[in-house]
């Protein structure tokens, strides 16, 4: 099937605004499930969405399902795992009270998924894109970097370190879920996207189910009773989720994920129409690359 040159790139901005209305209702449900009963919510409500996206998919196209093979199963898997601990990871580093800087680590993401693609993938890095990655994920750093670390906040390695292998299990596990949609061999890029996401999200809510289970029942069982906002949450994710994999499926993830850093405006968009705050001048300088490096991705 052939595609629109840019399509990859509506499906990445609307999947960034996606996942920032799936992180918007998590963040309320962390008070009722905690931290890891809300980021179970994504797996396990976004799996039968994600179902019926690809029932819906098979019926309108008239086209089989693709079998499965042993190379699509482990590239999806190590997408999958390599998702869910940099998740935990993630947490952990902001445990150290050190959030806006883990967060500024793991924005590291779009640099790593470029040497990781090359490496895992043979994905072709231009110099254009190269230094589109690099400036777009330097804006970020900018705008992320916390003003009380110039202030003579203590610096801890841990954190960062954290930070770092989070950003670089996202970037194996955006690399892994572009494998795994390459090894299906689909019919079309809608197809082989689709079922990938089912396998990855099957894969994601027996893990997380059987660790819930065992080691916090409790919050197994409030998943289920907070099943309305779950739903949503679930609905929004499994939402982002396929527009993030139709994007991977047409396009190198080191792309998909340097314009994926649009996320920023979203939140900030949110940010200031939730709590009225303004712009400040290396906000502004952190912005200015960022468009800069976008602009320059569709240059490479």
């Amino acid at each position: 099937m052939s595609t629109i040159p840019w399509l990859w790139a509506v499906f990445t901005i609307v999947a960034a605004g996606g996942q920032t209305m799936r992180n918007a209702m998590q963040r309320h449900l962390i008070g009722t499930l905690g931290t890891v009963g809300a980021t179970h919510v994504r797996f396990l409500f976004g799996l039968p969405f994600a179902v019926v996206f690809l029932v819906l998919l098979l019926v309108t196209t008239g086209e089989p399902l693709p079998r499965l093979n042993v190379n699509a199963f482990a590239w999806t898997a190590a997408g999958a795992i390599g998702q869910m601990v940099a998740t935990a990871l993630m947490l952990a580093a902001m445990r150290d009270r050190s959030f806006v800087v883990t967060i500024a680590y793991t924005k590291t993401e779009p640099v790593q998924v470029a040497l990781f693609g090359v490496v895992m993938l043979g994905d072709h890095v231009t110099l254009p894109l190269a230094v589109a990655i690099i400036m777009a994920t330097a804006g970020v750093l900018v705008v992320s970097w916390p003003k009380r670390l110039a202030e003579g906040e203590v610096w801890s390695w841990r954190p960062a370190v954290m930070g770092m292998s989070a950003g670089g299990l996202f970037a194996i596990a955006a690399v892994g879920f572009r494998g795994g949609i390459i090894a299906m061999e689909a019919p079309s890029f809608l197809i082989g996207a689709s079922a990938t996401l089912v396998l990855g999200l099957c894969i994601q809510t027996v893990m997380m189910s059987a660790y819930l289970l065992v080691r916090d029942r409790a919050a197994l069982i409030a998943i289920f009773r907070a099943w309305r906002p779950s739903m949503f949450a679930g609905f929004m994710g499994a939402f982002a989720s396929q527009l993030w994999f139709f994007a991977f499926a047409i396009e190198s993830a080191a792309r998909v994920r340097t314009l994926a850093l649009v996320e920023i405006f979203f939140a900030q968009l949110v940010s200031r129409n939730l709590f009225g705050q303004g712009l400040s001048l290396r906000e502004g300088a952190g912005i200015a690359l960022l468009i800069v490096g976008v602009i320059l991705l569709f240059a490479g």
